[in-house]
C-alpha cells in the first residue's frame, strides 16, 4: 500500500472516530466518507440515502466484485484517553467500524490510482449494529449484478494481523424476541378474580432448556433471557400484564426459526389455558452469516500469495453480523483480522481499532479484486 494512501486512511479513521453516530443516525459519517472519495478519487458515487456505494469502472470489466464496510457506532462512553477521542458523550466507535470504513477508502484510493481488470464496487453500509443495514442495502446485489462480495471484521482474542477464515457458517443467526401477555387485574387479596400472566410466563421459561438441548439440535442453539417484566411495584394489585424478552440465537438459521416457532407455540398454548391475550415482537434480526467455500478459498489464496498470516477458524463466532444478507444473494465470504490474543474485546471501554490493521485489510482486498 502506498504510504500516502495509508496516511490518508489513518487520518480518516481518526476523523470518523471523533464523530461517532449511532445506527440509522450516521448523517455526518456518510457525507464525510462521500466527500473523502470525491476529493481523492474519480470513482462514481451512488447515494442511496442512508447508505452509498462507489464504483470503479474497469476498461476490461470481467466481473463485478463488491467489498463492504459498515460505519455505525455504539452507545458506549469513550473512557480511554485518545488524541482523537469521541466528541459525543455516550457514543463511540467501540466495534471498529471506523477502521473498516477507513480500510475500504484506502482500498478505493489504491484501485482508483492503479486500476483493476474487474469492476469494483465499494459498499458503505449503515446500521450493522441493529441488523437492518444490510437488509436495506441487499438490493445493491441484484441491481448491480454483483458476482461476489467480501468483507472483514477486526477481532480480539486471536493472533494479531492474522486473517482468520472459515467455510460455511461464520457467525450465528439471532434476533430479539418479546412475548407480551395480558390478563385481567384484580385486588391482590382476590387473585382468583383476575388473570395473572406470571404462571404462563414461568412455564414458557421452564420449557426453554428442552428447546435448546443439544439432543434436539444439530448445532448450538441459545435462548438468553434478557428481561422478565410482570406487573408493577404495587402490593395491592394482582399483576395483569407481562413481557418476556429473549435473544434467540443459533449456528444454523433454520434452527433459530424452529426455536422461535416452539416458543410461539408454547406461549399460545399457555395463553389459551389461562385466558390471556398474547402477542409477539421481533427486532435486531440477524441472519446466519454463511461463507461460500469458493470465496473463502480466494481469501486463502491471496494470503498465501502475499505472505499474509492466515489461520483456519474451527468454529463460528456466536456474535451476529448482518453480512449474511448478501451471501444469500451471491457468492461471498466474510473473514476476520486479529487484534491480538490479549487485546481489549470489542464493545468494551478499553477497545480502540488498531490502525496497523488497515494496510493488512487493503492488501487482502487488492488481491481479491484481481481474482
Amino acid at each position: 500500500m502506498e504510504s500516502k494512501n495509508l496516511e490518508l486512511a489513518i487520518q480518516l479513521r481518526h476523523d470518523l472516530h471523533q464523530h461517532p453516530e449511532l445506527s440509522n443516525q450516521e448523517f455526518w459519517t456518510k457525507q464525510y466518507l462521500i466527500d473523502f472519495l470525491k476529493k481523492y478519487t474519480q470513482l462514481e458515487i451512488v447515494d442511496r440515502g442512508s447508505w452509498f456505494y462507489a464504483i470503479y469502472h474497469s476498461k476490461i470489466g470481467r466481473r463485478n466484485i463488491a467489498f463492504r464496510a459498515d460505519f455505525d457506532a455504539l452507545p458506549i462512553e469513550e473512557t480511554i484517553n485518545l488524541p482523537y477521542g469521541s466528541k459525543f458523550p455516550g457514543v463511540s466507535h467501540k466495534c471498529g467500524h471506523d477502521g473498516h470504513s477507513a480500510t475500504l477508502c484506502g482500498f478505493a484510493l489504491e484501485i482508483d490510482q492503479k486500476g483493476c481488470d474487474n469492476n469494483i464496487f465499494f459498499l458503505f453500509q449503515h446500521a450493522e449494529e441493529t441488523g437492518n443495514g444490510a437488509a436495506e442495502c441487499s438490493v445493491f446485489i441484484k441491481e448491480n449484478n454483483i458476482d461476489e462480495i467480501f468483507g472483514w471484521h477486526n477481532w480480539s482474542g486471536v493472533e494479531k494481523n492474522t486473517v482468520h477464515v472459515i467455510d460455511g457458517t461464520a457467525q450465528f443467526a439471532s434476533k430479539g424476541m418479546s412475548i407480551y401477555m395480558e390478563g385481567v387485574p384484580s385486588h391482590a387479596s382476590e387473585p382468583e378474580k383476575g388473570i395473572n400472566p406470571s404462571f404462563a410466563i414461568a412455564k414458557i421459561i421452564d420449557a426453554i432448556p428442552g428447546y435448546i438441548s443439544p439432543a434436539n439440535n444439530k448445532g448450538i442453539v441459545l435462548c438468553t433471557i434478557v428481561q422478565v417484566d410482570i406487573g408493577a411495584k404495587a402490593f395491592g394489585v394482582n399483576a395483569s400484564k407481562g413481557v418476556l424478552r429473549m435473544t434467540i440465537r443459533a449456528r444454523y438459521e433454520e434452527e433459530m426459526v424452529k426455536l422461535q416457532e416452539n416458543l410461539e407455540k408454547a406461549a399460545k398454548a399457555e395463553a389459551e389455558k389461562y385466558g390471556l391475550k398474547v402477542s409477539f415482537e421481533y427486532q435486531e434480526e440477524f441472519p446466519e452469516t454463511a461463507n461460500h467455500k469458493e470465496s473463502s478459498d480466494k481469501i486463502r489464496q491471496v494470503c498465501k500469495e502475499k505472505g499474509i498470516p492466515m489461520a483456519e477458524m474451527t468454529e463460528a463466532f456466536r456474535a451476529s453480523e448482518d453480512f449474511g444478507h448478501y451471501t444469500k444473494l451471491t457468492k461471498g465470504s466474510y473473514c476476520y483480522i486479529g487484534n491480538g490474543e490479549d487485546y481489549p474485546n470489542l464493545h468494551s471501554y478499553e477497545y480502540d481499532f488498531r490502525d496497523d490493521l488497515i494496510e493488512t485489510g487493503v492488501e487482502l482486498f487488492k488481491g481479491l479484486a484481481e481474482l
